[in-house]
């Protein structure tokens, strides 16, 4: 890849600014990750604009369910229009059927094991 100064310029704004686009089944979404989980979600979308939620890994999926969780508990909540941030990425959200949505069971915003296996049984 060679990095011309459109590329760098594009980066910059991407680390000082982007926002992450969660297409959700009722529109889309965004949310605003701090410096360094920008830096994590600019290496994940390093080759791909847009990634379906099912193919990323446990580590970028509890990001990202933590992301909605701060966002959706500040006090403008998530940003329902295009911002003119520039979108780091967009990853698609789509629900997964015979699963049931599981109640947050812990402060991270990851339910334990213990509560799957509960809700399950």
């Amino acid at each position: 890849m060679v990095w011309g100064e459109g590329t760098t310029t594009v980066l910059t704004n991407k680390l000082r600014w982007g926002v992450l686009r969660l297409l959700t089944p009722v529109g889309p979404r965004y949310v605003r990750p701090t410096f360094w989980e920008r830096v994590y979600l600019l290496w994940i979308f390093r080759h791909f604009e847009v990634l379906p939620q099912n193919v990323l890994s446990r580590r970028t999926h509890t990001l990202i369910e933590n992301l909605c969780l701060r966002q959706h508990s500040q006090q403008h909540g998530f940003l329902y229009a295009i911002t003119d941030q520039p979108v780091i990425g967009t990853v698609e959200r789509v629900p997964q059927f015979g699963l049931q949505e599981v109640p947050v069971e812990d402060a991270h915003g990851v339910a334990s094991a213990a509560a799957l296996s509960r809700h399950n049984s």
